[in-house]
């Protein structure tokens, strides 16, 4: 993994994260799916071109460790925040990372220098299934009622790396390699039944008035790409593009491609900045 890695002590628990580089903080927030390890190729990118990259392993997930205990995904990310004296960052988040980005958001509206958004999860969004997503939907289901942690996370791949209407093993490689070791870590640990809710988001997203970049893989679930057109037009200051060819981890699948959209929405934060220093000295 790339940076120097670092641990934050959270009631029952420590979180594993890493950083790397100088500057403006970003803060990369994983999938449901993934870890830290999804981003590597973004911390390196963002470290390059002049900014502080972090990402940490949420409960759950990677190398994480926490007892069953109550526990608030959003006291969590504030703890980490406050072990590097960070007030405002750029939060990126994927799936339920970026739900997560989204509740700090609107809890948190004055430490948001700008959001990425990526197949985002809104917490009381809506959700329909084609009958092809429905089908691997209940494979998935059948994997899980029997226990079968391996074949869910075979299903699991083609859900969210390949894409729920795409062929099984579409992206292969160390790609897939990676998400089948990322999502069998997370299948593997123990649950954690006593996770404290965050208020319901869906209505309030146009609130938001921080800078936002909203993706969306073409090849990801219908209701994913929906929701994408929705916040489109709900977020206030919001630009949206759709990823042709990729599905719901565009970070570990096209990498360049994510990077490259990436530094230019952060170039064009810090432009706003220096205005606005520029602005304030005269």
């Amino acid at each position: 993994m790339v940076g120097e890695g670092f641990a934050v002590r959270v009631d029952g628990g420590t979180l594993a994260a890493v950083q790397t580089g100088e500057g403006l903080p970003v803060v990369f927030l994983h999938a449901g799916v993934g870890d830290k390890r999804m981003w590597e190729s973004q911390m390196a990118a963002v470290a390059e071109d002049g900014w502080h990259a972090i990402a940490y392993d949420r409960r759950g997930y990677g190398e994480t460790v926490s007892a069953d205990v109550p526990f608030s995904h959003l006291d969590d990310l504030d703890a980490v925040l406050r072990a590097l004296d960070i007030h405002a960052a750029v939060i990126v988040g994927c799936s339920l990372g970026g739900g997560l980005a989204v509740d700090f958001a609107l809890r948190y509206p004055g430490r948001i220098l700008g959001l990425v958004l990526i197949g985002t999860s809104i917490t009381g969004s809506p959700w329909s299934s084609t009958e092809a997503e429905a089908q691997i939907e209940a494979a998935e289901e059948d994997a899980f009622e029997r226990g079968d942690l391996d074949m869910l996370n075979r299903v699991q791949a083609h859900e969210w790396l390949d894409g729920p209407r795409a062929p099984s093993g579409r992206v292969g490689g160390a790609a897939r390699a990676l998400f089948l070791d990322m999502n069998a870590r997370a299948l593997s640990k123990p649950g954690l039944a006593h996770e404290e809710q965050a208020p319901e988001a869906w209505s309030r997203v146009s609130t938001i008035g921080a800078p936002t970049m909203l993706l969306v893989g073409d090849q990801d679930f219908t209701a994913l790409i929906d929701r994408h057109d929705h916040l489109s037009e709900e977020m206030p200051n919001a630009f949206a593009a759709v990823l042709e060819g990729v599905a719901h981890l565009p970070s570990i699948e096209r990498p360049d491609l994510v990077n490259s959209l990436l530094l230019e929405f952060l170039d064009a934060i810090e432009g706003v900045d220096d205005g606005e220093e520029e602005a304030e000295q005269d």
